[in-house]
């Protein structure tokens, strides 16, 4: 046992890894396209977050991306008894087991994401099996206002990602007034705001292929080692 290990009492030395360097830098790589899943907070016929999420659905596209979007409509709530088996949780789960990354878009309402994203989220489950399904995935969170800029809905939506153990990326996305920002059609205008939508995804896209491969070691935890 080295000097340094030797003050570490509490720490089984058999099961505290140096990094290795070729499992972080030098993974087998994939040749499949990245897998994203888009969630969106509202049901509204004119849905800004819905449109902000197909937006960034696009520029995924454009940049190499398979996406795919959850429709909510009908999810019913957490605590139903009988919803376990209800084809959209079925659907949702297949879909984040499917996923490499998400983006999550939000209206923010009352000064917080709205139930319906939220009620997505807490569907997403923390284990299935002995795996996590969304440990080592990366997020991006986007949020629409009706009024001035602000930030909750992306902060809330953060701090729920990293408790999921997801690489959330540094960048994010914050539209204000939303209804000025898209045309008839649905697509959004040219703007800084759009810009800023641009980086998050070409964002979540570099974050997801450097990671993607090397996301089981990055997650490797010495606690979990121990309790195997």
């Amino acid at each position: 046992m080295s000097d340094s290990m030797a003050d570490l009492p509490n720490v089984d030395a058999t099961l505290l890894h140096k990094p290795d360097t070729t499992s972080l830098f030098s993974p087998k790589r994939a040749s499949h396209a990245p897998r994203f899943l888009l969630l969106y907070g509202s049901l509204r016929e004119r849905s800004y977050s819905r449109l902000v999420a197909e937006e960034a659905a696009r520029l995924l596209q454009a940049l190499g991306g398979d996406t795919r979007l959850f429709n909510p409509s009908g999810l019913p709530l957490v605590d139903d008894a009988t919803s376990e088996n209800h084809p959209k949780v079925r659907e949702l789960h297949e879909l984040v087991q499917w996923s490499e990354g998400m983006v999550w878009s939000s209206p923010e309402r009352h000064g917080a994401m709205t139930g319906l994203m939220k009620t997505q989220i807490d569907w997403i489950p923390l284990s299935v099996g002995a795996v996590r399904p969304t440990q080592g995935k990366t997020l991006a969170v986007m949020q629409v206002s009706g009024g001035s800029q602000s930030f909750n809905a992306v902060n809330q939506m953060r701090l729920l990602g990293r408790w999921m153990r997801m690489l959330t990326i540094p960048n994010q996305s914050s539209v204000a007034k939303a209804y000025q920002e898209f045309d008839d059609t649905g697509r959004m205008k040219c703007s800084p705001y759009y810009d800023r939508i641009v980086d998050v995804v070409e964002e979540l896209m570099k974050f997801t292929l450097l990671t993607r491969d090397a996301a089981p070691y990055l997650v490797d935890r010495y606690s979990e080692r121990r309790c195997r």
